[in-house]
């Protein structure tokens, strides 16, 4: 079994777990007070294992599952055995980051979701396939022309400060796999304009 799979069976079950159990819920989301106030740093970490229902559930395990796979033989051949969880958990801890400087006097503010660190994953794919073909709702679109979408929306979404999506995290989250990446494999940015410049669908 790859270790893409054990972080979805482990990610599933923990939300689960959540879904009937509020008070185990209220724990394990990010919570910018608490962590300031309490030193519960581990919610750094605990959010990104839970999930607010079922869709936001499964669309990130879904993207984690076809992006997860791939690039999780590039960072055991690049890292080591534990390489694709170590930079897993680190992408969901940077991409709370940003969160906590912005809220952490903030006591309405919570987060939960794998969605910073299934960012980091798919951009981090980007770098490798830019033109591979992706499915955004059954519509095929290249990744490179998905990832200048997603981070535009997810700017302009973020600055307008409505709705229950963290695109701050999402945005974090692309950075932080765009840019750990590049310093594990520098050669990878060579890689990433030649196969831009060599469009294939």
């Amino acid at each position: 079994m790859n270790h893409t799979t054990v972080i979805i069976i482990i990610t599933v079950a923990v939300s689960l777990m959540a879904w009937q159990n509020k008070t185990f819920l209220g724990r394990l989301v990010f919570d910018p007070i608490c962590i300031a106030r309490h030193k519960q740093y581990d919610r750094f970490l605990t959010s990104g294992f839970v999930h607010g229902d079922g869709m936001h559930l499964l669309f990130n395990m879904i993207t984690l599952y076809f992006f997860g796979r791939t690039m999780e033989r590039f960072y055991i051949h690049e890292l080591g055995a534990l390489g694709f969880v170590g930079f897993y958990v680190l992408a969901i801890i940077a991409s709370s980051i940003p969160d906590y400087i912005r809220h952490k006097n903030n006591p309405r503010f919570t987060s939960l979701g794998a969605s910073g660190g299934v960012s980091a994953i798919l951009f981090a794919f980007i770098l490798l396939a830019p033109w591979q073909v992706i499915y955004l709702f059954f519509i095929p679109i290249p990744a490179i022309i998905f990832a200048i979408g997603y981070v535009g929306y997810s700017i302009w979404a973020d600055r307008r400060g409505t709705g229950r999506i963290n695109h701050l995290a999402h945005l974090s989250g692309a950075a932080f796999g765009v840019i750990a990446t590049i310093i594990i494999k520098p050669t990878i940015i060579l890689h990433f304009i030649n196969a831009l410049l060599s469009p294939t669908f």
